[in-house]
């Protein structure tokens, strides 16, 4: 597995991490793929040229009220994961093709809640597609 995507992201594997990723990867996706739980899209420059790709877990929720306080949200939540374009086709609307591609494909299967985790670079991409910061916040457990 490259790890690419997270040395872009400022986050630096080490290579036994970076294997260690992809074979849990490969083996969650085997599972969940098959079930519907997790869906997946790329961009080919052509049949054997990833240049990006993304995802989305989609997951169980407790009924919820709505965000605009009328009505009950029961589910799936969508998270967005897994958004890269190859730094060398960014800018060309690349991952705004795979957004609208996931973002079509969830409102077809009737996905209220879509969330995700914004990198500084691709803030401005999903705040263009409707996406906004709300108040989630992250337990980080101490180091050791």
């Amino acid at each position: 597995m490259s790890a690419t995507p997270f040395r872009d992201m400022g986050r630096p594997l080490a290579d036994d991490t970076a294997d260690g990723l992809a074979s849990a990867t490969v083996a969650y996706l085997l599972e969940a793929m098959p079930r519907g739980e997790y869906l997946a899209w790329v961009a080919e420059a052509s049949s054997s040229d990833v240049i990006g790709g993304v995802g989305a877990q989609l997951r169980r929720i407790l009924p919820r009220v709505r965000d605009a306080g009328e009505g009950l949200e029961l589910g799936p939540e969508a998270i967005v994961v897994n958004v890269y374009v190859r730094r060398d086709w960014r800018r060309r609307g690349v991952a705004d093709a795979l957004m609208r591609s996931l973002l079509d494909a969830l409102g077809a299967r009737g996905v209220r809640r879509i969330v995700l985790h914004a990198s500084a670079e691709g803030r401005r991409l999903y705040e263009r597609l409707g996406f906004v910061q709300t108040n989630e916040m992250r337990l980080a457990p101490p180091t050791q």
